[in-house]
């Protein structure tokens, strides 16, 4: 289907001064037209202030049978007529060709030229001589590297473009004849080719390729071209059936086909690759990879002659990477990198276009309301024209690049019209005559005859010259001039000012609420996209306005959308988005919404206003708007009020205002969680704190922790980057701590806050410096090794809470808050706490003047010494700022060096500063392979320290005879009075020398 709508995409006209009727012309690149008529080719200017005015004039061999441009290496290649026969040629430097009598270098392709005769082809024009050993019939050339492609019959030529370096200052164009591709069974009519895409085209017939640089499995090229059954024998046989059936008024019509993708290569059309290029060319084609076969069969019920059906203007349309162009001529073509690239192809009635790069598929088709004779196809639009009229359609090409450049299309970040959207027509502008078309930049070139008996000509397919009696090989001499012929030169207008055109018309249709409105505004923000894509087509200053536009059909977009009820409405927020309005401004705009007496808003609205409060914006609402809003889903969505309420950009509402419609709200069911929870939080910014505490009391707190856990923000806001608490996040830390860490573990666990946004929170809540931590952080640590969090890192949770206990303890910082659990509760909670040791307890209580402030931080740190989970040597370094001069800093260095089995080391320290916990050290730890140390290192230190007396002597003696009962169960007599002093005296060890003996005796 396609739309039409009556627009003006076409500026100025003005008509290019040829003497003769031009026969063939072309667009050249930036700035010339080439126009060719009997055996010369004039070049007129195309842009500014000299447009149209002859730039220069040259000669040709023979009649131009076909004429393409390469702005890659600024050449111009012609297919030309003399004698019956026909040459290939390029012509090179033609700007510096001033006058039409300056002298002009021939040289045959690939031809070196030596250094002296640098300057003769700097100053001149060269024209390249390029044999060919059959026929050229068509040519196309490559717009990214300027390689030339030849299309013969049964075979396409690829001749490649490169320099010949002369010295530093003069390098020479020249070509190389690389590939010879040879098809069986389909003679080229047009050809096109760009990065080693290759289309071909037949009366009715279409073949797209794609040349591999990279072999496959050890491809390589063959040399000498495949045959198989003998295809010319085949082909041969084909012709003279059908020159047989055509003499007998027959006409042989096959069923149309269309092959995508790998299957295309069952066409039954034979493609060989034959490499004659040389070993150390840059770019070397391995194998072919098949896209598309599509084939035509002529509806003879419509058309008296099946010769009118034929396909025209085969075209391949590259779109490239925006912003990756450089300013330098010659780099312009190697800088440009391929993003998406598209085919189009015409008959009479119908044109179609397919996207071909990653996957092949048909995006649009074209149905003429009058028999086409020509098109050219732009990034923006596709030009057609028939006998009598210029018709302009749109195309879908930058949606589809679009989505090729960018992965966030399509999501709720940014949109694209779809490329699936109907087509239409801008405008059919009536012409007398037309004949020929040809585009460049923002011009087209039309060819005009004022005859109106005159049949539009149709040129000759080269299977049809082979075929037909009589006709072979033979071509129209061209008519003599006559006076009703003209070409055209017509401007198409700027993108922007088309745009805006688009955009007035739309609003025709902006209060019926149809398609048609959000249709004409995706055509216009398609067309001013395909302008921003085309970047070397901008002038300065001309993308900052396109970039403006671009914002704007964005939020006509948003606005279409967000008032409209379709099952697309969710597309205003992408729209919106891309506009760069600010919710003020999309509420503003939105007025229109409200429906008289109603108060219906439209889903799209809804939908944005929705998703951006969620996405905690720093724009703040101001109370009327914020009152808008609140009204807008109190009638749409009710249920999601108190969600809409804790949005940081509400937060100049009126407490009364949200009060008022929370109290209208239904508190059945699980919701009712939340909604208590917004009326406390309004109940405290109106400062009534007896309806607050009302509030509050209505639900047990694991409630309360399951409603914070559905709407983080009552807690925890966002601002300009930045986590603020809220005020009743503020209120439960003095009244409520306990809920508060719960609910904040509550959001770990179910992934709504993370670990460093934690940490943070609490941080700035109790207005704490950034190395200060405070109490209710160090609860929330507790709490996250109790839980068990599966996204916490254990040793790192450790490591947060032994420093912040070890720095406590160092500098004797009692914690600011009580804390919420004790160490008691955590050994019996959590399995990472461990059981004290009993011998830590007993030298813990030999330290009368212990300050109680902090003990229970050296329980906790204690039990996680303990505990199974603990890396030892991971605190050690962390230890010294916690000194051995006192009973508490001792405990933890001997529990860690026990935890790391240096039992003898810490032997010498207890018995030094606290013998009476060396018993019960023993007993704890002396166990099993360590049971030895009783007898070689506790009991010879002991004796040691009772001969040489002191205070302590009491101690050792009550230690040293504890010491003796266990090794005399343990040894035998003989090792017992082995481990004894030589200088003891015997009636004291006597008692258990005894037992020992006894002991022996009894076994």
């Amino acid at each position: 289907m396609v739309q039409l709508y009556n627009l003006h995409p076409f500026g100025s006209q003005q008509v290019v001064p040829c003497k003769l009727e031009p026969e063939r012309f072309c667009g050249g690149g930036r700035d010339a037209l080439f126009v060719a008529a009997g055996c010369k080719v004039e070049a007129f200017a195309v842009t500014g202030q000299e447009l149209c005015q002859p730039r220069c004039a040259f000669s040709t061999l023979g009649r131009v049978l076909c004429l393409a441009y390469s702005e890659a290496g600024d050449y111009l290649a012609a297919i030309e007529e003399k004698n019956k026969a026909t040459f290939l040629r390029a012509y090179v430097n033609w700007r510096s060709k001033r006058t039409e009598n300056c002298r002009v270098c021939i040289r045959m392709v690939g031809h070196n030229v030596e250094a002296p005769f640098s300057d003769t082809y700097k100053d001149q024009m060269s024209i390249i001589e390029i044999p060919l050993s059959e026929a050229p019939l068509c040519i196309s050339c490559c717009p990214v590297k300027g390689d030339l492609l030849v299309g013969c019959t049964n075979k396409l030529v690829l001749f490649s473009l490169k320099y010949q370096i002369i010295n530093e200052e003069f390098s020479m164009l020249d070509f190389e004849r690389s590939l010879i591709i040879h098809i069986d069974n389909i003679i080229p009519v047009e050809i096109s080719f760009c990065v080693g895409y290759v289309a071909l085209m037949s009366d009715l017939e279409v073949l797209i390729l794609k040349l591999e640089s990279d072999p496959k499995n050890g491809e390589s090229v063959n040399h000498q071209p495949h045959k198989t059954d003998n295809p010319m024998k085949q082909t041969e046989g084909v012709r003279h059936e059908t020159l047989q059936l055509e003499s007998d008024d027959f006409v042989i019509c096959q069923k149309p086909m269309e092959l995508l993708g790998e299957k295309s290569s069952q066409s039954g059309v034979s493609v060989t690759l034959e490499s004659t290029g040389l070993a150390d060319e840059k770019t070397k084609y391995y194998h072919v990879q098949h896209l598309l076969y599509k084939r035509f069969a002529p509806d003879i019920s419509f058309c008296v002659f099946s010769d009118d059906v034929k396909l025209h203007s085969l075209q391949l349309l590259p779109i490239y990477q925006t912003g990756s162009l450089t300013s330098g001529r010659k780099k312009l073509s190697q800088e440009k990198e391929l993003l998406s690239l598209f085919c189009f192809f015409s008959l009479p009635h119908v044109g179609y276009l397919y996207m071909v790069v990653k996957s092949v598929e048909l995006m649009s088709v074209y149905q003429y309301p009058e028999k086409s004779q020509q098109a050219v196809l732009t990034p923006q639009f596709l030009h057609v024209i028939a006998s009598n009229n210029l018709q302009c359609f749109t195309v879908r090409c930058s949606a589809a690049a679009a989505r090729e450049e960018d992965p966030y299309v399509d999501t709720t970040l940014k949109a694209c019209p779809p490329v699936s959207m109907d087509v239409c027509a801008l405008r059919i502008q009536l012409f007398i005559g037309l004949k020929s078309i040809c585009h460049f930049k923002n011009h087209l070139i039309l060819l005009t005859k004022a005859d109106p008996e005159a049949i539009p000509e149709r040129r000759e397919s080269p299977k049809r010259l082979l075929s037909r009696k009589g006709t072979s090989g033979k071509l129209k001499t061209p008519p003599v001039a006559e006076a009703g012929w003209n070409l055209y030169i017509v401007d198409t207008i700027s993108p922007v000012q088309l745009y805006k055109e688009m955009v007035d018309y739309s609003n025709t249709y902006k209060t019926a609420k149809t398609q048609s409105c959000i249709h004409l505004l995706s055509e216009a923000h398609l067309l001013v996209r395909a302008a921003l894509m085309d970047a070397n087509q901008l002038e300065p200053g001309e993308k900052a306005e396109l970039l403006e536009a671009f914002k704007e059909s964005c939020g006509h977009l948003g606005d279409c959308y967000s008032r409209l009820d379709t099952q697309h409405s969710h597309l205003a927020l992408p729209y919106y988005k891309m506009s760069g309005l600010s919710m003020a401004e999309v509420l503003t705009r939105a007025d229109w919404v409200l429906e008289d007496g109603s108060q219906k808003y439209e889903r799209g609205l809804i939908f944005y206003i929705n998703h951006s409060l969620y996405e905690n914006l720093d724009e703040e609402l101001s109370e009327e708007l914020a009152a808008k809003v609140v009204q807008m889903f109190h009638v749409a969505e009710p249920k999601q009020l108190p969600h809409i309420l804790c949005s940081p950009s509400m937060k100049n509402i009126n407490p009364l205002t949200a009060m008022s419609y929370l109290s209208k709200l239904d508190t059945s069911g699980f919701s009712s969680i939340l909604v208590t929870l917004t009326k406390a939080a309004m109940a405290l910014k109106m400062g009534d704190l007896d309806m607050h505490r009302n509030e509050m009391k209505s639900h047990p707190e694991m409630k309360l922790v399951c409603g914070f856990i559905l709407e983080p923000r009552l807690l925890i806001q966002q601002r300009k980057g930045q986590i603020v608490p809220t005020e009743l996040a503020a209120h439960l830390k003095d009244t409520q701590p306990g809920l508060l860490v719960a609910s904040v573990l509550g959001l770990q666990k179910n992934n709504k806050i993370g670990i460093e946004e934690a940490d943070s929170f609490f941080k700035v809540l109790c207005g704490k410096d950034e190395d200060i931590i405070p109490q209710l952080l160090v609860d929330l640590w507790e709490a996250q090794l109790v839980a068990g969090l599966p996204d916490v890192v254990l040793q790192e949770l450790f490591f947060k809470l032994t420093s912040q206990y070890i720095w406590r303890l160092s500098k004797r910082q009692p914690p600011d808050t009580i804390p919420l659990r004790t160490s008691e509760d955590l050994i019996n909670a959590c399995s990472h706490y461990g059981l004290i040791y009993p011998w830590v307890n007993v030298l813990i209580s030999s330290d009368s003047l212990a300050d109680k402030s902090y003990t229970e931080d050296l329980s906790k740190l204690q039990s996680l010494i303990c505990g199974p989970s603990f890396d030892i040597a991971s605190i050690i370094p962390f230890l010294e700022p916690l000194l051995e001069d006192n009973i508490a800093g001792l405990s933890v260095h001997v529990l860690c060096q026990t935890r790391l089995k240096e039992y003898e080391q810490c032997i010498d320290t207890l018995l030094e500063r606290c013998p009476e916990a060396i018993i019960p050290y023993a007993n704890h730890e002396l166990k099993e392979e360590n049971r030895t140390l009783w007898w070689k290192k506790l009991l010879p230190e002991l004796c040691h320290r009772i001969k040489c007396g002191g205070e302590k002597g009491q101690l050792y003696l009550s230690s040293l005879k504890e010491t003796l009962s266990v090794v005399a169960v343990e040894l035998e007599l003989r090792d017992f009075l082995n481990v004894l002093p030589e200088d003891g005296t015997a009636a004291f060890f006597l008692p258990y020398l005894l037992y020992c003996s006894r002991k022996k005796s009894l076994t």
